[in-house]
């Protein structure tokens, strides 16, 4: 069956595609009649497969891994299409396979769902995982946060080569010590990390929900990091690493971001350092200040000739991340909020982020099916709010109408965005993730 696997795979897509149809699907297809596609395919690329999980931050991550690996000679294969389900990862290579089910690249970088990442992995052994952070998302999938801290441990357990933890957030640190260690044939761990004065602006969840008086935590040792962020600056930043400290320009906005810089600096050279030849560490620092925002995630568009921004919004961490890195300031602001199963179905996590940040200018517009509920946290932060329509068209029609002549910023949950873009597409320049 596997020898009409990929032509018909192939085929679906292309009449998906003419169709307008979801990407996703013609992955489906193929796993259903060709199970084994993924790992027979995968398998045979020469440094394996590299697995990027976590609740937040895994598509820009993501984006900069490829670059850096590119950046060094190297043919990466990657799900673009943004989708990180197993069918999308099936889907994608439908895309880049030749007739007979072959797949020239070097490596595979992968974006992962935490839960369908447990699914790759029992299919797919990666040689290298980067597991970013647990955070409260999508509780009404996952349940308690500690089960998606368990789903990210599993994905450790089946790496075969290295293991990159951020060492910041308690769950995923302590993973390293439920593996065993390259001396008794288990995986190398490798931790990405902040200075000491930064660690205050990415608060875990549970400092994040620790209320006034509350006990301070108890603190264990922190590993050494291979690649540590020591500074943010307005375009640039600097990392540590090899015992040296370099600045490098920097295309990505938030804070946010710039730490995944960290993660996916040390990530790239994990992989990077396994090739015949040295590392370029020039290319690879250009590299990285050249990389832009995933879309959504601090992507910058052109409307009426100013820049339209779009942050992506999804737990309270996020959020608070977003509020600070992109300031209120001159912009006029919208907010989007949908409880689509994509998003997660459970809003209460908006009562966790504080909005004082956007008292002064307020909110011109509020959307999304659960505009109203944001409409009362906001009422609750004493936020003037401009406008609430749940339908997202008009709403975005209204907000660009109305603050004309002013750069405009709009936060907004997963599929709530995807709908913002599909309407913007309509009047600008929009990236076309395919």
């Amino acid at each position: 069956m596997f020898f009409f696997s990929v032509p018909l795979g192939k085929l679906v897509r292309r009449v998906t595609r003419l169709r307008g149809g979801g990407s996703a699907f013609p992955g489906l297809v193929v796993e259903k009649i060709d199970p084994g596609f993924m790992a027979r395919t995968l398998t045979t690329l020469p440094h394996g497969v590299a697995v990027v999980s976590g609740t937040n931050g895994k598509t820009t991550t993501t984006k900069m891994v490829v670059e850096l690996l590119e950046s060094q000679g190297l043919k990466v294969f990657t799900n673009r299409t943004g989708s990180n389900f197993t069918r999308g990862v099936a889907a994608a290579l439908l895309g880049e396979v030749d007739w007979r089910g072959r797949l020239h690249a070097d490596i595979a970088v992968l974006e992962l769902d935490e839960a369908h990442a447990v699914h790759f992995v029992n299919r797919v052994p990666p040689r290298y995982s980067l597991l970013l952070n647990v955070l409260r998302d999508q509780l009404d999938r996952f349940g308690e946060i500690d089960k998606t801290a368990e789903l990210l441990q599993h994905v450790a357990s089946k790496t075969t080569g290295t293991v990159v933890l951020n060492r910041e957030d308690p769950r995923v640190a302590r993973i390293a010590g439920a593996l065993d260690q390259p001396e008794s044939g288990g995986a190398e761990v490798r931790y990405f990390g902040l200075d000491d004065s930064l660690l205050s602006t990415f608060p875990n969840d549970d400092d994040m929900r620790a209320g006034p008086g509350s006990p301070m935590p108890v603190v264990p040792e922190r590993p050494d990091a291979d690649v540590v962020l020591r500074r943010v600056g307005v375009d640039d930043a600097d990392f540590e690493y090899d015992g040296a400290i370099v600045t490098t320009h920097m295309k990505l906005r938030g804070v946010y971001n710039i730490f995944n810089a960290a993660a996916a600096l040390t990530l790239a050279r994990c992989i990077a350092g396994q090739g015949s030849g040295p590392m370029d560490h020039k290319s690879l620092l250009s590299a990285l200040s050249n990389v832009a925002p995933a879309f959504g995630r601090g992507e910058s568009l052109i409307v009426d000739g100013l820049p339209l921004d779009l942050v992506l919004v999804k737990n309270p961490s996020g959020f608070r991340l977003g509020l600070k890195s992109f300031p209120a300031g001159g912009y006029a602001t919208m907010i989007a909020i949908n409880d689509n199963y994509a998003d997660g179905r459970d809003m209460s996590w908006l009562w966790d982020v504080e909005f004082d940040s956007l008292r002064n200018g307020g909110v011109d517009q509020l959307s999304g099916s659960r505009a109203y509920d944001m409409a009362l946290r906001l009422q609750y932060d004493e936020v003037p709010v401009g406008g609430v329509d749940t339908d997202i068209t008009s709403a975005l029609a209204a907000f660009i109408r109305d603050a004309k002549g002013q750069p405009k910023r709009i936060f907004c949950t997963y599929t709530a965005m995807l709908a913002i873009r599909r309407e913007l597409s309509k009047i600008t320049t929009v990236e076309v993730v395919s």
